[in-house]
């Protein structure tokens, strides 16, 4: 048996580290949560134990996971990048999805999209590997349906349901544009309505869509979002990661003034349209579902539901040198690391 540590700043890394806990603890490991700043006071399901950061460090753990951008350089182990959501195109390259920090000796990609520019990084900065896993949050998405899914299904009585989410970015995000229009659906109840906001998202805007909830609509919180991406028939968003989330289901998704529209999106840019594009939506055509399928096998092709597995395999791989040697981390790393001391402020001794 052996100690790991999965490590989490938001919220919405918990739905990322908790299939991966699960797997971790049916090979009979330890596992703990070093869980902090937005993430602070959330906790995964016993036996993963709560840790403190000085806990975390005198732990030794074998590997961290990280469901953040960082990761804290002065613990012990592995440290696995496991991302916190799919490229969405929100910031040019090398300030978003394919940002190397030198923190990881390990990322873990989702699909053929993300492992290649992975690894000709990997080539570049020669002090990482690389290997496509999948994404240990998908894995619910293709095992037995789970009771939370029905119980966020029951309530539709058969009716179609319609999941809105929204990413907190200001220029990006739908939710202050559409709320009129999505209070009208609601209203009209021929649909079921399923929603939610980025936990970043401001309190006001919290408040008017939690006031939707009814007979015709539920609000939900991040760590359902898994069971609701099952529960929903159509995905109504913008820029958010959740659209690809969504997509490898090959279900279809309406997109408000998406950044970086695609040919797998119904992308659309006026409020007032909000009804056609759901109905398309609900009876898509074959061009767009043949668009859906061929950007899901780009993104995350694995459908099995053990992305989780394939993690610790692919940790366990590199832990025994069967990825080749490392080179070292550059000098950015040791700064970053100081910055990560003075966000969680530990200035005591590491790894």
């Amino acid at each position: 048996m052996a100690d790991y540590l999965l490590y989490a700043t938001q919220r919405y890394g918990l739905p990322i580290l908790q299939p991966l806990a699960q797997a971790l603890l049916a090979r009979g490991h330890a596992v703990h949560a070093l869980l902090v700043q937005g993430a602070a006071g959330a906790s995964l399901p016993a036996p993963v134990r709560a840790v403190t950061v000085a806990q975390a460090v005198a732990l030794s753990p074998r590997a961290v996971f990280s469901a953040a951008n960082d990761v804290p350089p002065f613990i012990a182990g592995a440290k696995v990048q496991l991302f916190h959501g799919f490229n969405v195109e929100k910031r040019e390259d090398a300030r978003g999805h394919f940002r190397v920090r030198g923190l990881f000796d390990l990322y873990c990609t989702q699909g053929p999209a993300t492992t290649a520019p992975f690894r000709e990084l990997a080539q570049r900065h020669g002090h990482f590997a690389v290997v496509e896993t999948g994404w240990p949050k998908l894995d619910p998405l293709f095992g037995e349906e789970d009771e939370a899914t029905r119980a966020l299904r029951a309530p539709a009585r058969g009716r179609p349901i319609v999941m809105f989410a929204s990413t907190f970015t200001q220029r990006l995000s739908a939710a202050p544009h559409l709320f009129d229009a999505i209070a009208a659906q609601v209203a009209h109840g021929d649909r079921y309505w399923l929603l939610t906001l980025h936990p970043k998202c401001s309190s006001s805007l919290f408040e008017r869509y939690r006031a939707l909830a009814g007979p015709n609509a539920a609000f939900f919180e991040t760590e359902q979002l898994v069971s609701a991406l099952r529960a929903a028939d159509v995905l109504l968003a913008d820029t958010t990661s959740v659209v690809s989330e969504f997509v490898v289901q090959r279900k279809p998704v309406v997109t408000f003034r998406n950044r970086a529209p695609k040919p797998h999106m119904i992308d659309f840019d006026d409020p007032a349209a909000l009804t056609a594009v759901l109905a398309r939506a609900f009876a898509p055509d074959p061009a767009l579902l043949s668009a859906i399928a061929a950007y899901a096998d780009q993104i995350h092709p694995r459908r099995d539901g053990q992305s989780s597995a394939r993690v610790i395999d692919a940790t366990d791989a590199l832990l025994a040198g069967a990825l080749g040697p490392l080179g070292p981390r550059p000098f950015g790393a040791f700064l970053r690391g100081l910055q990560i001391r003075r966000a969680l402020g530990y200035w005591g001794r590491g790894a």
